[in-house]
């Protein structure tokens, strides 16, 4: 059994495509603390480091020592609640640091959410007003978190798909997903679509000269 040291020094931890493919290990709960449970104390905490998404042991500690106070259940940490938290971080498959503390705090919102609806179930009046309000602020933090990491994983440029488009009497409509990137819109429209469109644009324009020259006649 792996106990979690207390580091100072800044260890990298290089992730093999073995590990990247295997799930997180397992942890343990004692009174001595929080350890990995996993037959190789170093390949455990690299397991564990790549479910995270960081680069090194410090960020590994750090991180899972600030979701096992996130898991906390009647000031003592909740087993269940972390093995839940790591499973979700792990699912959301963070990529870098920051994409790491992004989720980390995600899921540690998630689960303060669903206390409070445990609690609100159970509310007498006087506190029924304060956990509303408590549930509201985590709800709205909650999806605010997502695009954030979206926007984030998309360069800070948020992704629109257009997928109904209305098309009046001699239009023709763009078939497939259009998707907008900073004011650059991207179709899976054909180059042939594209150049029979251009032409009919240009056959209703001469359209319109001889029309106006015939009344000019």
């Amino acid at each position: 059994m792996n106990t979690l040291p207390e580091l100072s020094n800044h260890t990298a931890m290089a992730a093999s495509g073995q590990t990247r493919a295997a799930a997180a290990p397992r942890l343990k709960l004692s009174p001595q603390g929080v350890s990995i449970d996993h037959p190789d104390p170093e390949l455990g905490e690299q397991l564990m480091a790549d479910a995270l998404g960081v680069p090194d042991r410090d960020a590994m500690h750090g991180i899972l020592r600030q979701l096992v106070k996130a898991s906390v259940s009647g000031k003592k940490p909740d087993a269940v609640n972390l093995a839940f938290m790591i499973s979700m971080v792990e699912s959301i498959k963070p990529r870098d640091s920051i994409e790491a503390m992004l989720v980390a705090q995600m899921v540690s919102v998630h689960v303060m959410a669903m206390r409070c609806v445990y609690h609100l179930a159970g509310a007498n009046a006087a506190r029924h007003d304060s956990a509303v309000r408590a549930l509201g602020m985590l709800a709205r933090t909650f999806p605010a978190q997502v695009e954030a990491l979206t926007r984030y994983r998309n360069k800070g440029e948020p992704a629109i798909t257009v997928q109904n488009v209305s098309v009046g009497d001699g239009g023709k409509a763009i078939v497939g997903n259009v998707t907008q990137h900073a004011g650059v819109i991207v179709s899976e429209k054909s180059p042939a679509s594209a150049q029979d469109s251009t032409s009919h644009c240009r056959t209703r324009e001469d359209d319109c000269v001889d029309a106006e020259q015939e009344a000019q006649a």
